[in-house]
Formats: structure tokens, sequence, C-alpha cells
């Protein structure tokens, strides 16, 4: 490809490629012409207000290891595990999280007491993905 052009409402996008047109690779150095022309609607847009920065606490995160189904309570009739003000130890059980009809028990790994459960009950969970925040002790 050596030249793209897109026109939207209220914008219009030309790329044009220079020099050599059979290398496999496109850098950034290798456009000869980039034009942004706006187009005046007479529709004014308001961009939403920036997210505010996170605060910065000393709370750690208690992550989910894998993927999986997170469940707080080890059955539909028991308690949770923990709630918000628990104090947890490092060996701990937080909650499970069911991945291929395995139900592991996910430990909290550090002290201290819950402030948050961040996923509800029977939700999926993505590997990495915070479910508890903890206030060390």
């Amino acid at each position: 490809m050596s030249e793209f052009e897109l026109e939207k409402e209220g914008f219009k996008v030309r790329l044009k490629r220079a020099g050599n047109s059979n290398s496999p690779v496109i850098q950034s150095e290798d456009f000869q012409a980039v034009t942004y022309a706006p187009v005046n609607t007479g529709v004014q847009v308001a961009l939403p207000p920036a997210p505010p920065p996170a605060p910065t606490t000393n709370e750690a995160e208690i992550k989910s290891p894998m993927i999986g189904t997170f469940y707080r309570t080890p059955s539909p009739e028991s308690a949770s595990y923990v709630e918000v003000g628990t104090e947890v130890s490092p060996d701990t059980v937080v909650c499970i999280i069911e991945a291929m009809k395995v139900m592991n028990e996910i430990k909290a790994e550090v002290k201290g007491t819950i402030t948050q459960v961040l996923v509800e009950n029977a939700k999926p969970v993505e590997f990495g993905q915070p479910m508890f925040k903890v206030r060390p002790a």
C-alpha cells in the first residue's frame, strides 16, 4: 500500500508513502506527507474530563494467580472466607478460583487487614487481576 486516505465526520487523514514501495516494513520516516484537516460541522463536542490520578496508598493487592471463576465462599450456603475488616495471614484462604472444573484455594500471601473486595462472587477473573486490597500489618 502506498497511499491511505480516511474521511469521517469531522476529520480527514491522508497518508502517502515516499520512496521504494516494495519495502516490506513501513516505518514512520517512510511517510512523505501526513495531512489533518478538521471539518467544521458547527457542532461542538465536549471531551469528558480526565480521570483523577489514583491515590497512592500503602495497601497491598491480592491478585489472581490464574484465569477462572472467582468464588468468595466454599459453597453457596457457606459464609465468605473473608470480609472487609478481616485480619489475614499469609496462609489465610481468601477465595476459590475455579479453573477447568478444579477448585483452587487462594491464600492471602500477606499479613494485614482486608480493606476492599474488588471482584463480585461468581464472576470471571484474569491472571494478575486484583481481587482484594489489604492494609499490611
